[in-house]
């Protein structure tokens, strides 16, 4: 099992991913949304915005349902599609990634994986 600081490097590699995607084509699909990463296995939960400038740095926060799109995976399953070992459409095709969201963002959000 990965621990709190794994998980914190997959997120921060995550986010480091999103912000080499082309500006216009980020800009073009996303919109403003408070989003919530909960780790069960650990009991953790981070939070972050994504806007059209990429994502504001993930913060340990104590309430993932405040979220508009909350995402759950375990520690294991993040790190490794942190580093492309794991496809987060065929993790949540499998029930490893939980993603609650509007209809709306869950194709927008397909449309940057």
């Amino acid at each position: 099992m990965a621990n709190e600081d794994d998980c914190r490097t997959a997120l921060d590699r995550i986010a480091e991913r999103l912000a080499e995607v082309d500006a216009d084509r980020l800009a073009e699909h996303v919109v403003e949304r408070t989003i919530s990463c909960r780790i069960p296995d650990l009991g953790l939960v981070y939070r972050t915005r994504l806007h059209a400038g990429g994502l504001d740095p993930f913060e340990r926060a104590a309430d993932p349902d405040s979220a508009q799109v909350r995402l759950t995976v375990d520690s294991d399953d993040l790190v490794a599609m942190a580093h492309d070992e794991l496809n987060p459409a065929k993790a949540w095709a499998a029930g490893r990634l939980k993603v609650e969201a509007s209809v709306f963002d869950l194709l927008r959000l397909r449309r940057l994986l």
